[in-house]
Parts: structure tokens; C-alpha cells; sequence
């Protein structure tokens, strides 16, 4: 990572971008926009953890930018209803509750069910496409764009100092299930007027040619649930509304009746439902309670956990740990992409579910789901008809942000006017150039059960030492007069070694250590301490090829 000096302080009239979060990572998509002492906020997303991070519920941007400055946020625009564009919301209105939240209707109806949880009441205000509003000095224009979620929306923030298109996530399927194309047209007017930067989706920006159609994607899973000949599984986002609606259209065309599983699947499409996003065929639905009452070829399950998530539902019913029981002749439909790093947990669920005699029916044997991110050849329209001055990759791996940079460039962009940034790196824009001018301390804020970010890089370096090499601990008591061991070494292990009596051999070795130091006249507890640690540590390393955490207790009395 490039190490950039703190950013001069801001000049009048200069509008200051500071990326918190989704840059270089899909996920916890976070951006800051600064003018004349006003903050607004784009997004405010969560990242789900990987396997080297254990115990993590979720990660957020990091907050400390703006923490001292929440009076100067004018506002928050949420451009759809994915986790990683609204999980973090609840978590930063913990330290403000009235910041105006700024969405569609769907979106602001997701992220109020989850506050509501929370037990906030949020300031909403609901937008759409076409739409402007004033905040302070920003001139805000909201613009359709198509997604894999309803609703979504791309902002055009005009200010004095230039003007900024941020797409959110977008694509620009033709058919789309619902009618809502990108508008094209807003994009063209916008070129024609002049965009000075350009923040576009980047995900998959290295992926040739053009995103497949979402309606593609209802015969692929009309014709599995046709050949199963048991229950059907079909994990998925617990937001995508298309897919449930095209689970919900298949089910019902082959006489099968539809559970929705897990929490947040059941709440989500309840509320588009009741918002009329989700056409639901009538008696269709069924409480998952009373599935098990029907037929197996008569059932559908709809659940979570399309990315292996551990807790969510699909894993748990590849573990055995959830009441639904997969078993042989079970067809399993993951209807979604992998997310990078995923991978892993995914391909384990998969085998799992596979020993368990399921057919799995997966992206990669199957054409059952489709990116709800524009291809190259998408984004290239978007550069040819937008013609920006600068440009700014976003949302997206460091792979994406280049190849998004490289496309930008083919159409014209002058290389020095691409910028490839990282979080936490501070952009200014004033007179047409886009510019780096340093940066500000920007890391992972975890959270873990009710904490939040009280869990720093050290401790789950030595979560990770727990998990994969396991703990050895040490108890002695030292005679302080007489520098004797009275009790001791006790050694207790977890997670290393079954057998006590593997740690015989190096007994005497912690007795001869202790005895050597305390005839020299040491009684530090501490010292003695690091005596016992550095002879245990030599032995297992040497011993077992191991390097477990070892944790002494010695009381000198």
C-alpha cells in the first residue's frame, strides 16, 4: 500500500472525495464528499469476514474521518438496497440518530426494518429517479439505473466546484424483469452538460462483453425444478427480490408451494411484497412450520447462505444443524455469484451438501444466475456517451478498479486523469482536474456480538493462533524467600495435545529454567514469566512443529 502524506487542509470551493470504504474490496462501500465545511455521505455498506477472521459478525467502513464532524453531514444517499451499500447504516446513526437518510422507496423500507431492530427511528426521505434535491452545497439529481435489486439509483452530485456521477451498482439489461431500464438519457444529457468525474461500478469491468439478461434465468430454473424429483433448495441473496420472484414464478408453473427461510428473507420480501415489488401467485406461500406437511416434489425452499455463510441457513443444513434435513435426491439451486473470497466456504458447503446425496445446481454447471454488475462493454457505452474529465473506479477488487481504469483510457481518458485509489486516500476536484492529495487513517472497524471496533488486528491474530495451533498454559508457585517451586508446573492444553504426558520431557526443563533465575535472585513474576514461555516455545517448536499460545501464571508469595 502506498504510504501518502496527510491532505493540506481543504480550500474554499474545492470539493474533497474520501473513499471509507469499497475501494480495492467488494463490500462496505462508504464514499465522503466535503464542500465549504458540509459533509455527504454515498452509502454506508457492511463487508462480510473471510475465514482469517474469525468471530467477526461484520466489517464497517472505518468512522474515525468523520466521528468529530457528524454535525456537518448533511446527509446520507443510499443507491440500493444491498447489504454492502446499507448494512453500516444503523451502526453510524448510533452516533447520530437524525442525519437525513436519502433513498427509494425499497431501499429506505429495508434499511428502516433493520434500525427498527436497532430501536432507531430514522429522518427518511424518499426519492426518485428524476428527482433533485438541495443539501447545503450539494445539487443532488437521483437516476434510474438497473441492478440485480429494485429501486436502485445512480446520484448526480453538482456542486461549485464540479459536477460528480456516482453509478452505485448498476448493469443495463435490456428486458429487465421489472421495466426499469438505466437511463441512458439522463447519462447522455449529463455528458452534454460536462461530467467532471466519473465514479463507476467496477466489478465487473474485466468480464468481456455484455451482462446476460436477468429473464434469462427463469426457464434455467423452471427446467431444474421440473426434473427434481424431491425438494427443492434455492439459496440466494436474502435482497434480491428478481430471484425469489422468478423462484416464486417457477414454483408455481410445476404445482410446488414456496417456504421462505431465514429472518432476513422472510422480512425483505415481505416488505416488497407489501410494496408491490413482489408479485406473489396466489397460495403460493406456505409457513415454513407446515412444509413439512407436503409432498416432497411439492415443496420449494427459498433460504440464505448462497455464499457459504457459516450461520446462515444453507450451511446449517449442509452441517446437519437445521431442522430442514437434506438428503438423497434433493436438488440444491445457488442463485447467485460467488463474492472474492467467498470461494472456499462456498466449494465446502457445495461438497457437503453433495456427500449428502443433494444435485447441486450452481453457476458454474448452470446457468442460474446472472451479475448484476455492467460488463466491459456496458461501461464503455457509459464512457462514450459520458465523456468525463476524470475518472474514478469504484466498487471493486484492485483486478477491477485497473481494468476499469484501462477502459476509460481506450475511450479517451487521458492516463493521468484515471485515478486507481485505495480507501482512506483524499481526492479534491476543482477547475475539471481530479487530483490525490494525500490521505487519511483508514482500517477494518469490526464488529464482534455488541462490540464494535474494539477488536483490532492483534487479537484475531491471536484467534487465529487459538484455532490452528491451540493454547498451552503453565501454572507455578514460587517460594519468595527461598526462590523454591512449591506447586508446579502444572501444564493443561487445549487444542494441542490429548495425552498430559507428552509435556514430560519438558517438565524438568521449565524446573531447571525457574530454579537457574531465581538463584540469581530473580522474583518478577513477569520475568519468571518469560522464562517459562521461551523455554515451552523452544520445546514445542522444535518437539511438535507447532507454535501454540502459550500463556504462563506464576505467583511468587
Amino acid at each position: 500500500m502506498q504510504t501518502l502524506p496527510e491532505p493540506a487542509k481543504l480550500r474554499a470551493g474545492v470539493l474533497r472525495i474520501i473513499p471509507l470504504g469499497g475501494i480495492g474490496e467488494i463490500g462496505r462501500n462508504m464514499t465522503v464528499f466535503e464542500i465549504d465545511g458540509k459533509l455527504l455521505i454515498v452509502d454506508c455498506g457492511v463487508l462480510f469476514p473471510e475465514e482469517h477472521q474469525p468471530g467477526i459478525d461484520v466489517i464497517l467502513p472505518d468512522f474515525g474521518y468523520i466521528r468529530d464532524r457528524l454535525n456537518d453531514v448533511v446527509g446520507i444517499v443510499l443507491t440500493h438496497g444491498h447489504e454492502d451499500h446499507i448494512g453500516g447504516v444503523p451502526y453510524l446513526l448510533r452516533l447520530k440518530q437524525d442525519i437525513p437518510l436519502l433513498g427509494s422507496a425499497l431501499t429506505l423500507a429495508f434499511v428502516e426494518a433493520k434500525l427498527k431492530e436497532h430501536r432507531i427511528t430514522p429522518y427518511s426521505m424518499v426519492v426518485a429517479e428524476g428527482q433533485r434535491e438541495r443539501l447545503a452545497g450539494f445539487d443532488l439529481e437521483f437516476i434510474a439505473v438497473n441492478h440485480s435489486i429494485p429501486d436502485a439509483l445512480a446520484v448526480h452530485i453538482k456542486t461549485n466546484a464540479g459536477n460528480v456521477l456516482h453509478t452505485g451498482d448498476f448493469k443495463m439489461d435490456q428486458l429487465p424483469l421489472d421495466g426499469r431500464l438505466t437511463d441512458l438519457r439522463a447519462f447522455a444529457r449529463i455528458g452534454e452538460a460536462g461530467l467532471d468525474l466519473f465514479m463507476s461500478d467496477s466489478t465487473n469491468a474485466d468480464v468481456p462483453g455484455f451482462t446476460p439478461l436477468e429473464k434469462d434465468i427463469g426457464p434455467v430454473l423452471e427446467n431444474v425444478i421440473a426434473r427434481s424429483r424431491r425438494r427443492v433448495i434455492v439459496a440466494s441473496f436474502s435482497s434480491h427480490v428478481h430471484r425469489v420472484q422468478q423462484v416464486l414464478d417457477a414454483a408455481a408453473a410445476h404445482g410446488r408451494r414456496v417456504a421462505l427461510i431465514g429472518r432476513s428473507m422472510i422480512r425483505n420480501m415481505d416488505i416488497a411484497s407489501e410494496m408491490g415489488y413482489l408479485k406473489v401467485p396466489d397460495g403460493i406461500l406456505i409457513d415454513a412450520k407446515k412444509a413439512g406437511d407436503i409432498p416432497d416434489d411439492k415443496i420449494v425452499y427459498m433460504c440464505t447462505g448462497s455464499q457459504g455463510e457459516p450461520m446462515a441457513v444453507l450451511a446449517r443444513m449442509a452441517n446437519l444443524e437445521h431442522d430442514i434435513e437434506v438428503g438423497d435426491g434433493d436438488t440444491v439451486i445457488l442463485a447467485s455469484s460467488l463474492i472474492p473470497g467467498n470461494e472456499n466456504a462456498v466449494y465446502r458447503v457445495i461438497d457437503q451438501l453433495t456427500k449428502l446425496g443433494a444435485n447441486v445446481v450452481h453457476k458454474g454447471n448452470a446457468k442460474v444466475h446472472v451479475s448484476g454488475h455492467a460488463a466491459a462493454g456496458e461501461l464503455l457505452y457509459c464512457y462514450n456517451i459520458l465523456k468525463p474529465k476524470n475518472v474514478m473506479p469504484v466498487h471493486g477488487e484492485y483486478r477491477h478498479l485497473i481494468a476499469n481504469g484501462k477502459l476509460a483510457e481506450v475511450t479517451g481518458v487521458p492516463a493521468e486523469r484515471v485515478l486507481i485509489t485505495e480507501d482512506g486516500w483524499v481526492i479534491d476536484l476543482a477547475d475539471g482536474i481530479a487530483e490525490v492529495v494525500g490521505a487519511v487513517e483508514c482500517g477494518l472497524l469490526y464488529v464482534d456480538g455488541k462490540s464494535v471496533g474494539k477488536v483490532t488486528e492483534e487479537d484475531l491474530k491471536d484467534r487465529r493462533v487459538l484455532a490452528e495451533e491451540g493454547f498451552i498454559s503453565i501454572f507455578t508457585v514460587i517460594d519468595g524467600a527461598t526462590g523454591q517451586i512449591t506447586i508446579g508446573p502444572e501444564i493443561r492444553a487445549r487444542a494441542f495435545a490429548e495425552e498430559d504426558h507428552v509435556f514430560d520431557t519438558v517438565r524438568p526443563l521449565i524446573v531447571k529454567g525457574l530454579l537457574e533465575a531465581t538463584r540469581e535472585g530473580e522474583r518478577d513474576s513477569h520475568a519468571l514469566q518469560q522464562v517459562i514461555r521461551r523455554t515451552i516455545g523452544t520445546w514445542v517448536n522444535r518437539q511438535h512443529r507447532r507454535r501454540p499460545m502459550i500463556i504462563p501464571v506464576v505467583i511468587v508469595n
